[in-house]
């Protein structure tokens, strides 16, 4: 008989305290507190000039770099449609000059989609600040451009 009445004490209370939870939060309309991953910060410092469409972009980013990298390191060819320091330089926060950091544009989606960024253990994760507030033209000896 004491079974009985723990068992219906513990489904009564478990029902009764979901009930008064989703009651309380039935009117809140402010995702951020049932939205247990943060969503990714995405500031684009230049919007309207990606060389793709955003959702091209988003989901095969990886692979132009990739090929982009191919065409470099393989067959001399450098272009900078899809070249890393060209992505950096458009996506880069205004106030750091990285695209890594906490609200950074590269870390921020990755961290969320949980894929390890390994392009800046050898490339650098800043702006070139010369070549972005200059003229481009400047440079157009550089084959690094």
């Amino acid at each position: 008989m004491m079974t009985r009445f723990l068992i219906l004490f513990v489904l009564l209370f478990g029902f009764t305290s979901t009930g008064i939870s989703v009651a309380a939060n039935a009117g809140n309309t402010d995702k951020s507190d049932t939205i247990r991953t943060p969503l990714p910060i995405i500031k684009i410092t230049k919007p309207g000039q990606c060389v793709d469409d955003t959702d091209e972009m988003r989901r095969n980013h990886m692979n132009k770099i990739l090929h982009q990298r191919d065409l470099t390191v393989y067959d001399g060819i450098r272009t900078k449609q899809y070249s890393l320091k060209n992505c950096v330089n458009c996506h880069a926060d205004e106030n750091t000059n990285s695209v890594l950091g906490k609200e950074g544009f590269c870390e921020s989606c990755h961290t969320y989609a949980a894929v390890k960024i390994d392009c800046f253990s050898c490339h650098t994760d800043k702006r070139d600040v010369k070549t972005s507030v200059s003229n481009k033209d400047d440079n157009k000896g550089n084959p690094h451009q």
